[in-house]
């Protein structure tokens, strides 16, 4: 058995106009194919110009190791010369992940190659960021803090995103007091008999090539997998939903202050408690008594 995922719909090209009436309004995801064809980074943009012009830059690397409570928030498992970084995927698996990568502040000359498109949404000019990953990378299914609207722009390789809306949370096993599910599900290919709650949930799929587009309504759920080696970048826009505004504001205010004021005093006992509390809330919800 399979997770219950609809197909997410794919536009050729999309008017601001259209977006926002078929998309944004009702809050739905969607791919556009050809919508940054007079970007010089469409033919530019693969991973031999990224080493070439950003190959001495120290990169920050993060893999799928489970959470630790000594780790600090987004702290990096290792670092590498992008240059040796773009070598290493090129030559082998590797769960190397770049993500957060600001293109503004690293390699501004990269801010030459693209332009801020107009979906009718003011989007916020100083965060453009870029993520790399290797064959079969992946991030763990998570929600962003500023629970933002995204627009994910792929360049070279496959990549596979998995989204759930928050209105799907109760059914995902979401670890309290942060923005990630618990770390052993495999959303590529879940266990259903050990994660059963999984079996209520209703998400959507979408595979990118070089060009696509996704966007990613404000608050979802989402888990991408590196089909091959590859990179996007993500530029969004504030949420405007006063209730997922709210919750933004919670996020970086207290949520990630608290969890990490915690784990200094509670150490990996607090990090077991809350995997502990996913499943126990999850089952609670799904399956009561």
């Amino acid at each position: 058995m399979e997770l219950n995922l609809d197909q997410i719909p794919r536009e050729k090209t999309l008017t601001k106009k259209e977006f926002l009436r078929k998309y944004f309004r009702p809050q739905k995801p969607v791919v556009v194919e050809q919508f940054i064809e007079d970007w010089p980074a469409h033919s530019k943009w693969n991973l031999d110009y990224i080493k070439e012009i950003a190959g001495e830059k120290t990169v920050p690397l993060y893999d799928d190791r489970p959470v630790k409570h000594d780790e600090g928030f987004n702290e990096p498992h290792a670092k590498m010369k992008m240059a040796d970084y773009i070598d290493l995927l090129k030559k082998e698996p590797t769960k190397y992940r770049i993500f957060l990568w600001n293109v503004l502040k690293e390699v501004p000359e990269l801010q030459k190659d693209f332009k801020y498109p107009d979906f009718g949404l003011r989007l916020m000019k100083g965060l453009p960021m870029l993520f790399f990953g290797g064959s079969d990378s992946h991030t763990f299914m998570h929600y962003d803090i500023d629970l933002a609207n995204i627009f994910h722009f792929h360049f070279e390789g496959k990549k596979q995103c998995i989204l759930f809306s928050q209105s799907e949370t109760k059914f995902l096993y979401k670890i309290p007091h942060s923005l990630i599910t618990r770390e052993d599900i495999d959303f590529a290919n879940p266990d259903l008999e050990k994660w059963p709650a999984l079996k209520h949930a209703k998400g959507h799929i979408a595979h990118l090539e070089h060009g696509n587009v996704l966007y990613i309504p404000e608050g979802y759920w989402h888990h991408m997998k590196y089909i091959t080696p590859g990179f996007s970048m993500s530029l969004r826009a504030i949420a405007r939903r006063p209730r997922n505004f709210g919750k933004a504001v919670y996020n970086i205010m207290f949520m990630r202050h608290f969890d990490n004021l915690m784990r200094r005093l509670k150490g990996q006992k607090w990090i077991d408690w809350k995997n502990e509390r996913a499943v126990a809330r999850t089952h609670s919800v799904v399956f009561p008594k």
